[in-house]
C-alpha cells in the first residue's frame, strides 16, 4: 500500500480552490475538487490554472506529475488547517455509501 500524497506534494494551492460548504461558520465541512500540478508546476482547480504550487498537507511524488483529479476536504475554522486528500475513486465510494445509507447509524442521536 502506498502512502497518499499531501496537498503540498500534489502542488495544489489551497487559496486558489473553489470550496463548497456544508453550512455556515466554524465546524462546517468544505470540499474542493482539484488537479495535481502539471509538469510545468501549475495546478488546476475546476479548470483554472495557478502558478503558485505552494500549500500544505498527503503522498507519492509520482502522483504529482500525472495531473490526477483529487477531492480535498477540510473543516472550516480548524486552527491546524488540516486537509484530507481523496482520489476520485475514494470519493465516489464515499458518496455511494452515503446515498445507500451506510452512515445512517453513525448520524443517529445517542
Amino acid at each position: 500500500m502506498t502512502a497518499k500524497p499531501t496537498v503540498s506534494e500534489l502542488g495544489i494551492d489551497l487559496g486558489a480552490q473553489v470550496w463548497r460548504r456544508s453550512g455556515r461558520g466554524d465546524g462546517t465541512i468544505e470540499v474542493a475538487f482539484a488537479r495535481s500540478a502539471s509538469a510545468d508546476g501549475s495546478a488546476s482547480a475546476d479548470g483554472s490554472a495557478s502558478a503558485d504550487g505552494s500549500a500544505s498537507a498527503g503522498s507519492s511524488p509520482a502522483a504529482s506529475s500525472d495531473n490526477s483529479e483529487w477531492v480535498l476536504m477540510r473543516v472550516a475554522g480548524d486552527p491546524d488547517q488540516r486537509v484530507l486528500v481523496f482520489d476520485r475513486h475514494e470519493w465516489e465510494c464515499f458518496l455511494d455509501g452515503a446515498r445507500n445509507g451506510e452512515f445512517d447509524d453513525a448520524a443517529a442521536s445517542p
